[in-house]
This record gives C-alpha cells, structure tokens and sequence, in this order.
C-alpha cells in the first residue's frame, strides 16, 4: 500500500535527497494523514454520541487535533521547500523542525483537555451503551493507525522528516489510546465496571507522554542536539581514504534542516608536500563528500611535519599513551620546538562534549612527555570533540 501510494504520486521517488522529491513526500504523507484522521474522527464523535461515551470522544477529539496537526505538517513541508532567499540565505529547511514542534504542541494542549474531561467522568459516571457496531470501528481504527503509523515511518524515514517522525509517534500513542477505550466498552457490558473515565485518563497519560517527546526531540534539534555519529563516521572515513590525508579533527556539522547540512573539518597534511597537489586533493574531496553524502563540506588543511625522527617518536608515543591510558583520546598537530634546556611539545588533544576538568588529564599527558625526553615540556590546547562520548 505505502509503495503503491509513493509510486503514484512521488516522481523520481528513490531520489530522496532531491528537494523536490522530499517535498513530495512531505505532501502525500500530511494529506494521508488529514483524510485519515477527518475520517477517524467523524466515525468516533458518532460512536461517542450514540454510547454516550466520554472516552471515546475523547478519542475523536484527539483525532482531530491529529488532523489539524496534518496540515501544520503540510504547511511546513512546503515552506521548508522555499528556495534561498536574501533574509535566509541557508534556506527554510529547519521549518520542518518548527512544524514538528508544532504537531507537539497540540497533541499537549489535547492532552490536557483529555485529562480535564476524563477526571470530570471519574467524579460523575455514567453507564456506556455498548454496540457491536461501535466497537467494530474503535477495532477498525485501532487498524487503520497502525497502518498510519507505519506509512509515516516509512516516508519520514526516507526523507528524515522530523514532522512525519513527530506524526508516526502520535499515531502508535492514538492506537494504544484507543486500545484503551475498547476495553473500557467491554469492561462496562461483561464486567458493569464504569472505568470509561480512568481508561479516559489513560488516553490522556499516553497524549501527554508523545506529544512530551516529540516537543524535546524537536527542541533539542533546533538547539543543536548530539550530532549524527553515522553522518561523522562516514565523513572521517572518507576523508582518510585519499592520499596525503594523515588525520581528520575538528568536523562539525551545522544542521539547517533535512538534507541542508554544512560541514566543517581539519585535515592533516604532509608540511613538504606540493601545496597545488593537496590543495587538488582537497577539493576532490570536498566535492565528492558533497555528492555521496548530500552535505557542503569546507575543508581546512593542517601541515604536520612529517620524516623527522625525534617529531614522529613524540607523537607515536603520545598517542600510544592517549589511546591505551586516557580512553582513547585523540592528538593532532604536534610541533616540536627545541629550546636551550627544555623542548617544548604543542599539540592539540581533542576531548569529547562533557568530559570535565582537565587538570588531571594535563598533568598525566606531562609525566608521560617526560618520560620519553625529561626536557620536554607540554604545551596543550584541548579543544572538543563532537563525534565521541565523554568516557571519564
């Protein structure tokens, strides 16, 4: 069905880094989910009318929220597909975040009115008028949003659209909520028990909780959330598969939404090679990642000294000392510079994003420094690293 749907209607479909393709897909899955949720909603406000059931118009209402979250989803896909302008000249791709964050904030706002109506049914109870008929279509919804949640799963993942992700996270909340309301209905006619408010205040827990998540995945998003390790891997390895490339440090990834990203990096490069041959290197470099990865790469080229005996001895010790003693963490451009009675090593040490104080790190680098030449002495510039957990 979800393949049938993309063919007819997303040209070029296995394109998906293409915009416009995106944007296709962005299109048919929030117009889906309007019609399927107008659709739900419509059956379950007459079910509820006719049983008198609280929760299951309840449910109907959420449904509705659903679709009026479906066109802010829409209204952001196509947004996000604006082409650069003077005012945004990195384009409008990170009005799919604010959409999701949308889609967020009104399954909270249902969620709240949920719980207001469920603990008013908790109070004042009243008996539910069963029906097959009305339990066939919570059954058949049940159905039909799981079949929803899997088709926003399918096109959010293959475009990393984080309001079709935000989408597919509501509807496996809707279909355990109307799970809830199921049982409710059959506990009142076999049992006679009057749970119909605390299976109410269940819809409203599960509401509460997804639209919590999506509201902080899509807020940690915007401020710059932990970077894509399998997007940082996947550069590095890139990289250090050309010639001349010694050593990769410093990638960071500015994230301007879906398939609009901008990547920076060092790149360690022999001091007495050809600068026109590197420089060749790096472009190549920078335009093939470009291609295969779909993301601007700008590429800073580091000289190391390379061939010097007593340089390389340093280095492979530290980094041996690092590796084996400090978890693993990385060094980059060390100069050796020989003085009178002391000889300073300056280096970089890259730790990751929380490691802490590194007064103790500092001191036992030295000691190690010391231990190769008792005249060295360790000039340290620790910068971050944001592809690499703090392990200490």
């Amino acid at each position: 069905m979800n393949e049938w749907l993309f063919k007819l209607f997303v040209k070029n479909r296995e394109q998906t880094e293409d915009q416009t393709v995106r944007g296709r897909y962005g299109t048919v899955g929030s117009l889906t989910g309007i019609v399927v949720n107008l659709l739900l909603s419509a059956m379950k406000f007459l079910v509820g009318t006719i049983t008198g059931s609280v929760a299951v118009t309840a449910d109907a209402a959420n449904n509705l929220s659903d679709a009026g979250g479906s066109i802010v989803s829409l209204i952001s896909v196509r947004i996000a597909q604006k082409p650069v302008d003077k005012e945004h000249p990195f384009g409008h791709g990170r009005m799919e975040y604010i959409g999701a964050l949308g889609v967020g904030v009104l399954i909270l706002l249902m969620g709240i009115e949920l719980l207001r109506d469920a603990v008013g049914s908790i109070l004042h109870p009243e008996p539910l008028v069963f029906g097959w008929v009305s339990f066939g279509v919570l059954i058949a919804s049940i159905l039909l949003k799981g079949w929803l949640f899997q088709f926003y799963n399918d096109a959010g993942g293959r475009i990393d659209s984080a309001t079709l992700k935000a989408a597919a996270k509501d509807s496996l909340s809707d279909m355990a909520a109307t799970s809830a309301v199921a049982l409710s209905m059959l506990a009142g006619h076999f049992l006679h028990w009057q749970v119909d408010g605390w299976m109410g205040l269940v819809v409203a827990a599960l509401v509460l909780k997804a639209g919590f998540d999506v509201c902080k995945d899509t807020i940690d998003q915007l401020m710059g959330g932990k970077p894509d390790r399998e997007l940082g891997r996947k550069i590095y390895d890139m990289m250090l598969s050309y010639d001349n490339i010694l050593g990769v440090h410093d990638l960071m990834v500015h994230d301007y939404g879906p398939g609009r990203c901008i990547a920076s990096l060092h790149a360690e490069v022999p001091a007495d090679g050809n600068l026109v041959e590197l420089h060749e290197i790096i472009d190549r470099a920078e335009q093939e990642i470009a291609e295969k990865l779909n993301i601007i790469v700008c590429i800073h080229m580091d000289p190391i000294v390379t061939g010097d005996p007593e340089t390389d001895r340093a280095y492979q010790h530290l980094s041996r000392f690092l590796k084996e003693e400090c978890n693993g963490l990385l060094l980059h451009d060390l100069r050796r510079v020989p003085g009178k009675e002391q000889i300073n090593l300056v280096f970089d040490v890259a730790l990751p994003v929380g490691y802490g104080d590194t007064t103790l790190l500092q001191a036992k680098i030295a000691a190690a420094a010391r231990e190769l030449d008792p005249r060295y002495c360790c000039v340290i510039h620790f910068d971050l690293d944001y592809y690499h957990d703090a392990q200490t």
